[in-house]
């Protein structure tokens, strides 16, 4: 069940999609699969993977015999540079799509900066962290993927390709929702198989769509479930990514 605290509006065009949550959650591989899908049903959209470099640094620091990037960095450079990068990041997806008019979906958003910092016990650097922030607008919609830490933990280690510990998984999911914009969010659970949570999720953004107008327009509002509910949407194939 998707629950929604968030405002919706009825009139505005669809522009950008951010889906954030802890690792594990499952927001990658749901961000792939909702702009491909968007993009079938007419909707051009650009998947953006904001990342903070975190886990290309934490292979750096391997390489050179630390145990992750804040064993080479420390916390507070890891963080600092954590929040640059995905600040940079960020940065050239809306100005990438402001460019093409296409929707942004956003694997990560600037709350995912604003949980790391406090699960990794960075909160001396968030209020200069959120004025840099300040600049990005509030996605229309974020989806708040929410799983159970320890099935996360599962899920990152039957992948392999990093490691978080539970207690640091636990940490984070607690900062999500503590975060003062969570009552803005779109909860999702994530403990769900992939294509019931990218069915919740198409199903909600149906609102958002016109039915005749497109990207390109702004018309009267005509509720599009039909249209969406279409093979452009339950055809998109599954692409687990990391």
């Amino acid at each position: 069940m998707v629950k929604s605290t968030g405002v919706r509006c009825d009139t505005a065009r669809l522009r950008t999609v951010a889906l954030i949550g802890i690792d594990g959650s499952g927001k990658t591989t749901q961000a792939h699969r909702l702009a491909e899908a968007l993009t079938g049903a007419g909707y051009p959209a650009t998947y953006h993977r904001n990342a903070g470099g975190r886990r290309w640094l934490g292979r750096v620091a391997s390489r050179l015999g630390r145990p992750d990037a804040q064993g080479l960095l420390g916390r507070d450079g890891m963080l600092v540079l954590e929040s640059v990068l995905r600040w940079l990041a960020i940065a050239m997806a809306l100005l990438g799509n402001l460019l093409t008019g296409r929707v942004a979906v956003m694997d990560r958003y600037a709350a995912c900066q604003y949980a790391s910092l406090q699960a990794h016990g960075g909160r001396r650097w968030e209020r200069l962290v959120r004025a840099a922030y300040r600049l990005f607008p509030r996605p229309q919609v974020t989806f708040l993927l929410t799983v159970d830490p320890a099935e996360a933990y599962r899920r990152i280690e039957r992948r392999g390709t990093d490691h978080e510990s539970l207690g640091y998984l636990t940490a984070a999911d607690l900062a999500y929702r503590t975060l003062p914009e969570y009552p803005t969010f779109v909860l999702v659970d994530g403990n769900r198989p992939a294509d019931e949570v990218a069915r919740e999720i198409r199903g909600h953004l149906a609102g958002w769509l016109t039915a005749g107008d497109g990207p390109a327009g702004c018309g009267p509002v005509v509720r599009s479930e039909a249209r969406l509910a279409g093979p452009a949407w339950d055809l998109i194939p599954v692409q687990a990514r990391p």
